[in-house]
């Protein structure tokens, strides 16, 4: 047995999340080189992320024989919304059969919504960009939306794409006929468009990509351009440009999200944040860590969808690229811990609409975070511990450590894994010495369970390590192998509950210099 009597103690905390606008030689050691499956914890450290299940074990009624995704999946009245081809239906959660509400919806592409009370009645709206904006009520009787001539505005809204409600206006955008142009109904009426009535409507120099109300704006997303518009009614309505050098890519990547609107750029995901100037803005973008995956799998996608899950603060986008098949689907995962933005991948959902209701269930997440998928059923999300029958790819990859010396060998004797479980874990640990030189030792791996608890893991900075605080649960490794850097590997094997990595101690001895 080895004598550990003159081993070095040195340990790290993990956060900030995925980088790779980094060399190993510049990162800090608890950044992650590889972090897939893997969520930025509000409680510290990378957890290992929930898995889906159907929301509704009955796939959603198709139009035709051929293969059609969903094109909207919403929740309203405690009732799932989705379409399908060009029909809408609703049903229970669990077991429920589909009902059609809707039908004849000629080439329907994907679905913006609103959910909106103007007149004491709860209503839902919803806009497919080809048909009439469509409103049911709670009992999902259907109105479609008309307007142009007669006294109204005169840019019809059938076909539009976006719709929202701002100042007790419905806004309607994206009309393919005039994609510049923004029109809104009277006060409290999504269907009255007189113009002596207080609607009406602008244009902007750019076609519109989404539209999204921010604080007391109702911001305009185009092309290359934003702007806002301001005022409490048509009688003072003003639009303004944000910035005529940044547009949104598509407006289904918009989310109100950590007090701000994030949205994808050209140039990967920005926000526009509000300031202490009244009045003014600021754009700031945060993929820079992992912009090089944006740059070689986002930015020619298509079908972008995004969702956030409130409690965690975090930020979700989706995206599919042509010939790719759900398990090797992959997305991002953005969420705020503290005044940072911290990323990781996610691989292996697919969804094509998505929608995000709190609930008031104390046995449950405090969202219902629910998604349409390719194959016709709504899922929910943060619930289970597999995508539906397929388990959760869970990766994750330190940086190369040299504890502050490069030139030094060192002889590895024990890796300590602090971590907080759920339930039993079932993961794979490697050590990979020497940035993975292949003539370097790579042993095999080393299985970490539950049962593997031994002791209390307190706080360490790196370089030192305090053992025997009261903290999270310590896995003590014995490892073998020797190099001038070593890096940590965690191979999830995706069949346990989650759990978070709060950071990791290692023991070695060093040797010669090279």
């Amino acid at each position: 047995m080895p004598d550990l009597s003159q081993t070095t103690p040195a340990s790290f905390p993990l956060q900030g999340g995925l980088v790779l606008n980094k060399s190993t030689f510049a990162m800090q050691p608890g950044e992650a080189l590889e972090l897939q499956n893997f969520e930025p914890d509000i409680g510290g450290g990378y957890r290992r992320i929930n898995g889906f299940v159907k929301y509704n074990t009955n796939v959603v009624p198709q139009t035709s024989l051929s293969t059609e995704e969903i094109l909207l999946a919403c929740i309203f009245n405690n009732t799932i919304v989705a379409a399908r081809g060009e029909k809408i239906h609703t049903a229970s959660a669990g077991s429920g059969s589909w009902t059609e509400r809707d039908s004849g919806r000629t080439s329907a592409g994907k679905y913006t919504f609103e959910k909106f009370n103007f007149d004491g009645n709860d209503k839902l709206i919803v806009a497919d960009g080809n048909n009439a904006p469509t409103v049911f009520n709670t009992s999902f009787a259907a109105t479609d939306v008309s307007s142009g001539g007669g006294g109204e505005v005169s840019t019809a809204v059938t076909g539009a794409k976006f719709v929202t409600v701002f100042k007790d206006h419905m806004f309607y955008a994206g009309m393919s006929s005039t994609p510049q142009e923004v029109v809104f109904s009277v006060p409290f009426d999504e269907d009255n468009f007189a113009t002596g009535s207080g609607a009406g409507s602008f244009k902007v120099d750019d076609t519109i990509t989404g539209i999204k109300v921010f604080r007391e704006s109702l911001f305009v997303f185009c092309q290359n351009r934003i702007f806002k518009l301001s005022g409490t009614s048509s009688s003072n309505f003003a639009v303004a440009p944000v910035t005529r050098n940044i547009g949104c890519v598509n407006g289904h990547t918009i989310q109100e999200f950590a007090g701000d609107l994030i949205f994808l750029a050209a140039d990967g995901l920005r926000t526009v944040a509000g300031t202490a100037r009244i009045g003014d803005v600021e754009l700031g973008t945060i993929s820079i860590p992992v912009q090089s995956f944006f740059n070689e799998n986002i930015m020619d996608a298509a079908n972008f969808v995004s969702l956030v899950v409130p409690n965690k603060t975090q930020y979700r986008l989706f995206f599919t690229k042509t010939g790719t098949a759900e398990p090797s689907t992959e997305g991002v995962l953005c969420s705020l811990r503290g005044q940072q933005f911290e990323f990781a991948k996610i691989k292996g959902i697919r969804p094509t609409a998505t929608d995000t209701v709190p609930t008031t269930a104390t046995s449950a997440p405090p969202s219902i975070v629910i998604h349409g998928g390719e194959g016709g059923y709504i899922y929910r999300q943060e619930i289970g511990n597999d995508f539906d029958g397929t388990a959760v790819e869970g990766k994750y990859r330190s940086p190369d450590l040299s504890f502050g010396d490069p030139g030094i060998r060192k002889h590895m004797h024990r890796v300590l894994v602090s971590y907080k479980p759920e339930a039993a874990i079932n993961a794979n640990l490697f050590l990979r010495y020497d940035y993975e030189d292949p003539d370097s030792p790579r042993p095999a791996a080393y299985s970490l369970a539950a049962s593997d608890i031994v002791a209390v893991y307190g706080t360490g900075a790196y370089g030192t390590a305090t053992y025997g605080g009261q903290s999270e649960p310590l896995l003590r490794q014995s490892v073998e192998g020797s190099g001038f850097t070593v890096a940590i590997r965690i191979d999830d094997e995706g069949v346990s509950a989650p759990y978070a990595l709060r950071g990791f101690g290692m023991e070695y001895q060093t040797g010669a210099r090279r």
